[in-house]
């Protein structure tokens, strides 16, 4: 039976008057691939934010393994080492190298060897295909170059899970698929991930389980197939029937 990792227990997340997620329990397994879907507004990017510590909780509990996540906990800051997140700004520091970049946390926060950070950090762009890119600046990066360096730098890490807030929604549909190859690659690692995506097509290729939220709740969850081909629920249909559309005939 594979083991429990990430825990969501009756999540509730409000700003004022507004309640963002309501009442959210879920389950994520070591090696498990679930991709968050819904219309925007929802509360996908707040459940990952939430699950990272970046936003406080009304109520309810987010647990990785046995460990409760907490915004401004005095824990946080060695549980976020557990937990990489990649956001769909890149956040790369504009005023270091790609490698520099890779190197800052991992020597800095973990307090590792140079030489060591280094060499893995080599690796891991080589297997992206950026290894000529290590002595250059982000600015001189394409958008999914970039977004390749921010997979890197969380993998750096060490992370046990890996988050992926909108990381294609930024970019030109030609840079779309080399960022989301280097997904796939990850999800056949067997790397632990909960990912948010507008994209269906890679949602159906990359995930073992699909969570579809509306309204701050889930609505929705099954097997990729059975939620792209047989949707139990209205909304669900609904939400699918925009990313189908009929043949136009010319007259």
């Amino acid at each position: 039976m594979a083991e429990k990792l990430l825990r969501i227990e009756n999540l509730i997340k409000s700003y004022d008057n507004l309640t963002v997620l309501n009442g959210i329990n879920l389950e994520v397994n070591q090696g498990e691939v679930v991709v968050l879907v819904g219309p925007s507004g929802c509360g996908k990017s707040t459940l990952l934010r939430c699950i990272n510590g970046l936003e406080p909780i009304q109520n309810g509990a987010v647990r990785l393994e046995d460990e409760v996540i907490q915004h401004g906990s005095k824990n946080l800051p060695d549980l976020r080492q557990k937990i990489g997140m990649v956001f769909q700004s890149y956040e790369l520091f504009p005023h270091l190298t790609v490698l520099e970049n890779l190197m800052i946390a991992p020597s800095k926060v973990q307090k590792r060897k140079k030489e060591e950070i280094k060499r893995e950090a080599l690796e891991l762009l080589t297997r992206v295909g950026l290894a000529d890119k290590a002595n250059q600046y982000p600015r001189q990066l394409s958008g999914g170059q970039k977004q390749r360096v921010a997979i890197v730098r969380a993998l750096c890490m060490h992370p046990e899970i890996l988050l992926f807030d909108e990381v294609t929604a930024a970019l030109d549909p030609e840079m779309v698929r080399e960022v989301l190859d280097v997904m796939l690659e990850l999800a056949k690692q067997g790397r632990t991930m909960v990912i948010v995506t507008h994209e269906m097509q890679f949602a159906r290729a990359v995930a073992d389980r699909v969570i579809f939220l509306d309204g701050g709740k889930i609505v929705e969850e099954a097997s990729p197939d059975e939620f792209f081909d047989a949707p139990k629920t209205e909304r669900a249909k609904k939400f699918l029937n925009v990313f189908s559309f009929e043949r136009v005939e010319n007259k």
